[in-house]
């Protein structure tokens, strides 16, 4: 263990710190650029439940004497599984081919932009 510190206290007073925040900042774009990505996707499952839920137990609640249908579907099922998967369909490939941008995995192609 101290012979780790001491390489890293070395390394540091050598100048070699300062490459790796460059590194490290270059590397920080793909991360900022994943969280981001990784909040739009959390955000389109939220709405994905909150649709699913508000349909399902919206409509849902009534007896089945009294249920609406649609293309011989009860109207809460309908909403919610089906025009919901349409729905979500649609929104994933907009955001995707909208929001989402290529990123390079490789250290070298990274270190190139």
């Amino acid at each position: 263990m101290k012979t780790f510190i001491l390489e890293v206290f070395n390394s540091i007073k050598k100048g070699d710190g300062v490459l790796e925040k460059e590194r490290k900042k270059k590397q920080d774009v793909r991360f900022r650029i994943a969280n981001r990505e990784a909040l739009i996707g959390v955000a389109l499952a939220v709405f994905n439940f909150i649709w699913w839920f508000a349909f399902a137990y919206g409509l849902g609640d009534r007896t089945p004497e009294d249920y609406s249908y649609v293309f011989g579907l009860p109207s809460w099922f309908f909403y919610s599984c089906v025009l919901g998967f349409i729905i979500m369909a649609l929104l994933v490939i907009f955001v995707v081919k909208v929001w989402f941008v290529e990123v390079p995995f490789d250290e070298e192609e990274g270190e190139r932009t």
